[in-house]
């Protein structure tokens, strides 16, 4: 069948609007006779109308096909008219006018938005073939915008994935994406190597009445053998009976369109999920776009589970290697008060530490930051530490420990930097020695109402540069000393000297005792940071 037969079967629907009956009637015969169907209408504030009624029955007509000179306003305006409703922009619209058509009136046509411009009386083939071009390049600029929009949709949806910093996050977002590319509700699922689900919904799911643990445990089985042994992108349909109710709306069984892939790795694998709604008939483009929002899920799932593990794996070194407070030694003529919390969920593994230990000249005090957020970065943490521990046998000076330290790792660990503070207390005499390695130096809280930072400087760990001699002062018996690591208070765009002051005065507001400053401390400062906190705070036993 050839464009025109095809083009004459098109049930279009063409809305002329001219100024006499008998021209509203003689063009009615024509398209009529030509396959269209006829709305005809007197004045551009008729037609208007007209397009309003049917614009809210979603009925619109395909093409309108407008004399220049109407009785209430000019054909040119009326197409200027539509073309600024939203909704009425895409009709196209062809002027028509008696006699010949003047240079100056098509320019005038087309710059209002018209397609096209016919010279009355024009033969019926004429009319027709200008009706069905109109028509033909309207449908075409919609189908291009429609695509440009589905595009956009699934760039967007990409975007938010590729910002996810966590599985969780990530399956919130795809789910989201998922559900703009179908316009329907929509739950993503990440599996983990461990069975782990990390479940999202889509917005216009409501929150109430959300699967139990049964279902989703149902889900894992499911997905578990659905993907094994697959490579790329699965798009399969799972009736009713066999995928639990509830996922995409509360209480409600439906089939499941699943689009299925599993990570590079072969460890893990991401399911988009929506209704099928009874509808077995698929569009290919959208399950086409749906295929390329998996495989950018499962890319970005592959990193982000990697990194949960190596976090679990740090975390369990950080908690494993830092003693717990009531596990620290006895420290003879010291009270002191330590506390670690690891930086949110969402954020990098860091390598901080504390350590409070004795030595032949007294106790010695530790808090330090390995450089950077990494298992690598928890790994050189214990290292440290227990270097420290070693060293301590026979030494006690802490600027000789810095140096050792700092050859430490240049010998095992080139290119890695540390920040360390290293406090010796004489519990006799109150004396203390401080060497700092590019560390916020320590707070010195005196009872009467003052707190001031000791005046202790350094190059940090790392790149082999002389350290300074200790710095020296002394502890009265109700003088307490506190040490920290910046992610206490370092935040993004502010100054690290501004958050120093507002951690000194928020300590001089605190409650006496150890406890209490500490408390104070992560009460004000400890809420999502972005890095681990390590504290210690002591003082000398009256």
């Amino acid at each position: 069948m050839n464009a025109d037969a095809s083009d004459r079967r098109t049930d279009t629907t063409v809305l002329v609007v001219d100024r006499t009956a008998a021209g509203r009637f003689a063009l009615g015969v024509v398209l009529r006779r030509a396959g269209h169907q006829v709305v005809a209408v007197g004045t551009g504030h008729e037609a208007l109308v007209e397009l309003d009624v049917r614009r809210r029955k979603g009925a619109l007509p395909d093409v309108a096909l407008v004399d220049v000179e109407l009785p209430d306003m000019s054909g040119f305006e009326l197409c200027r008219r539509l073309k600024a409703r939203p909704h009425m922009a895409g009709l196209p619209v062809v002027h028509f006018s008696a006699g010949d058509v003047a240079p100056g009136d098509r320019g005038q046509g087309l710059e209002a938005g018209g397609e096209a411009h016919l010279s009355m009386p024009a033969e019926p083939e004429e009319i027709d073939a200008v009706v069905r071009a109109a028509v033909r390049a309207a449908r075409l600029r919609a189908d291009d915008q429609a695509a440009a929009r589905r595009l956009s949709l699934l760039s967007e949806a990409i975007v938010g994935i590729q910002a996810a910093r966590s599985p969780q996050e990530l399956a919130d977002a795809a789910a989201e994406g998922t559900a703009r590319l179908t316009g329907s509700s929509a739950a993503v699922f990440v599996l983990g190597p461990d069975d782990v689900l990390h479940r999202g919904t889509s917005r216009n799911r409501t929150s109430l009445a959300l699967p139990d643990q049964d279902a989703h445990q149902a889900v894992v089985a499911l997905l578990r053998r659905l993907t094994h042994g697959q490579a790329g992108v699965r798009i399969t349909t799972v009736a009713a009976p066999l995928w639990p109710a509830g996922f995409f709306r509360p209480g409600v069984p439906h089939d499941a369109r699943l689009v299925l892939i599993p990570t590079q790795d072969g460890r893990s694998s991401v399911c988009l999920a929506t209704p099928t709604r009874g509808v077995r008939r698929v569009d290919p483009e959208t399950e086409s776009r749906l295929a390329r929002l998996a495989q950018a899920t499962a890319l970005a799932a592959e990193p982000l589970l990697m990194y949960q593990a190596e976090r679990h794996v740090a975390l369990t070194l950080q908690h494993s290697f830092l003693p717990r407070p009531q596990r620290l030694p006895e420290l003879p003529g010291v009270d002191v008060a330590v506390r670690y919390v690891p930086a949110s969920r969402e954020a990098e593994i860091g390598g901080d530490f504390y350590a409070a230990l004795r030595t032949g000249e007294g106790v010695l005090a530790a808090v330090g930051d390995v450089v950077g957020h990494s298992l690598e970065a928890a790994t050189v943490m214990v290292e440290i530490r227990h270097a420290l521990r070693a060293y301590c046998v026979d030494e006690s000076d802490p600027a000789v420990l810095a140096e050792r330290l700092d050859r430490m790792l240049q010998l095992y660990h080139p290119g890695v930097t540390a920040t360390v503070c290293l406090v010796l207390i004489d519990p006799g005499t109150g004396r203390v020695r401080i060497a700092n390695a590019g560390h916020i130096p320590p707070l010195i809280v005196r009872d009467t109402g003052g707190a001031d930072y000791a005046k202790a400087a350094g190059p940090l760990l790392g790149p082999g540069v002389p350290h300074p001699p200790p710095t020296e002062l002394f502890l009265e018996p109700t003088d307490r000393l506190l040490m920290v690591t910046d992610g206490l208070i370092e935040t993004r765009g502010t100054d690290l000297a501004v958050s120093m002051e507002q951690l000194r005065a928020a300590a001089i507001g605190a409650m006496p005792g150890l406890d209490a400053l500490c408390d104070t401390l992560l009460t004000s400062f400890g809420h999502d940071r972005e890095d681990d906190i390590a504290m210690l705070a002591l003082r000398l036993t009256t």
